[in-house]
């Protein structure tokens, strides 16, 4: 900035086809355009569309100038708080998100070639698994993806999603943490395409991808009653989690069509951590009337259950069947049983959809069940009697 000098800046009304301003060299003082009856107002604004907001709509919905909203939003300082204050509200009230990409977009008309992936924590081996099959799907179309953990916290999701959002993507594959998805409505409506996988998205119409919880987890108390327990404890994740739910729900709907009443007293949930599952198991084993079974209903849990089966002594006296499989499961001794899910399946399953979306494809919302399979491995099939050789 000179300082001594008025320079001015020439602008003709900014309206929603255009700008045109002209600048002089040095200029530190950009005059207020006046908008037309076509801009958008504070008190009037247009009907949600397609589009997604602009600068060009920034500047007319708080009547300033383009220059005044591109230093504001690149957090340039010569820009008074007051003129500062009125851009902010309008990149509110209209929800802008900086595009960080644009030149790309010029370049492949529209299109990042990118895609975000949500996830719960990628240092599971079910995330990693579920990564890797979306990264070699995007990878053999020339697309880049861009992959964070949420950790089960929604506003974390809503972070990652904002970034991938800021980041231009074609697209977004979602483990999600939220209940509500209703935030992404409008960025659906602006062409986003959208997948949601191991759980469906709430309260938003949006492809799904998942895994038969109730029906492997039916399988799966099935599969131990049927040799001859009838005392069969559930380790679970956090209800609040539709997976976990669904698991609980199977297992009880398996006991109850046994003539087996749900006994609260065998059920853990609320359990994210192999240490907490491993005290939950030692608490259920040290209980007047112990189960004689196991249901560790999540590949962490399962991990905790082994430790505690194996700190007692009684890895051979109590069966233990997993949901999802766990690695080298198959070379312990006894080798661990689980309902194995095909996180590669689920993986491609949810690329697919999406890039169909991105490939025009606009008929109704697609909710693919991916089918679990039972591994009977030796753990699942001790039975009450059986002592340790």
């Amino acid at each position: 900035m000179v300082l001594g000098r008025r320079a001015t800046v020439r602008c003709w009304k900014i309206t929603l086809s255009g700008t045109a301003c002209q600048e002089p060299r040095d200029s530190y003082k950009i005059d207020t355009a006046v908008p037309t009856k076509r801009e958008i107002s504070l008190s009037n604004r247009p009907p949600l569309t397609a589009r997604r907001p602009t600068m060009l709509d920034v500047a007319a919905l708080a009547g300033v100038g383009l220059k005044t909203v591109s230093r504001v939003v690149n957090g340039e300082p010569s820009v008074s708080p007051a003129l500062e204050a009125k851009v902010r509200r309008a990149i509110e009230q209209l929800d802008y998100r900086r595009d960080a990409n644009a030149s790309m977009l010029r370049r492949l008309g529209g299109k990042t070639k990118t895609i975000g992936l949500v996830l719960e924590d990628v240092a599971n081996p079910f995330s990693s698994a579920l990564h890797r099959a979306i990264e070699d799907a995007a990878r053999a179309r020339n697309v880049l993806v861009f992959a964070g953990s949420c950790d089960e916290d929604p506003r974390r999701e809503r972070e990652l999603i904002g970034s991938f959002r800021d980041r231009r993507v074609d697209g977004i594959i979602v483990v999600p943490a939220s209940h509500d998805h209703t935030y992404l409505y409008v960025e659906q409506r602006a062409g986003t395409a959208l997948v949601f996988v191991d759980r469906p998205a709430g309260h938003l119409d949006a492809d799904s991808v998942a895994s038969n919880n109730v029906g492997g987890s039916v399988e799966a108390a099935e599969h131990l009653l049927a040799h001859g327990h009838r005392r069969i404890a559930f380790l679970g994740d956090l209800l609040s989690i539709s997976t976990a739910e669904e698991r609980l729900r199977g297992y009880t709907q398996a006991l109850a069509r046994a003539g087996i009443g749900r006994d609260d007293e065998l059920i853990r949930t609320g359990i994210r951590d192999p240490e907490i599952a491993a005290h939950a198991v030692e608490e259920l084993l040290s209980l007047p009337d112990p189960p004689t079974a196991l249901f560790t209903s999540q590949n962490l849990l399962t991990i905790g259950g082994i430790r505690a089966l194996r700190r007692a002594g009684l890895e051979r006296r109590i069966a233990l069947l997993g949901f999802d499989d766990v690695a080298l499961a198959d070379v312990l001794d006894p080798a661990v049983s689980v309902v194995a899910q095909d996180p590669q399946a689920l993986g491609r399953s949810a690329a697919d959809l999406l890039f169909r979306r991105l490939h025009g494809d606009a008929s109704p919302s697609v909710h693919h069940i991916v089918p679990v399979t039972l591994i009977p491995r030796g753990s699942g099939e001790i039975r009450p009697t059986e002592r340790a050789s």
